[in-house]
């Protein structure tokens, strides 16, 4: 699975219609409002790497009210739960 971390600038006066038609699109699994320099991230998740241009491009930016994207493709997930397990490997508590 691939997942692109996608930063999007909205029209500030449309900023929840435009969250719920993104989190609606083919390929997206997670839309958050989030304070700072953008809006809206946007997680999508594909398996091949030409879907993340049909869902970026073709999708996500030709809706009502996106004004810009920036687009970040992860390499590798780290959780707080992947790390305990890799760190206690040989380790039991007595």
């Amino acid at each position: 699975m691939i997942t692109a971390i996608v930063l999007v600038s909205v029209e500030s006066d449309s900023i929840p219609e435009v969250a719920q038609q993104l989190a609606d699109l083919d390929g997206v699994s997670e839309v958050y409002s989030v304070s700072g320099d953008v809006d809206l991230i946007v997680i999508v998740r594909v398996r091949e790497f030409d879907d993340i241009a049909a869902v970026i491009a073709g999708r996500i930016s030709k809706v009502s009210g996106v004004l810009h994207t920036d687009t970040h493709i992860a390499f590798r997930a780290y959780s707080q739960h992947d790390l305990d397990a890799a760190f206690s490997i040989g380790y039991s508590e007595s």
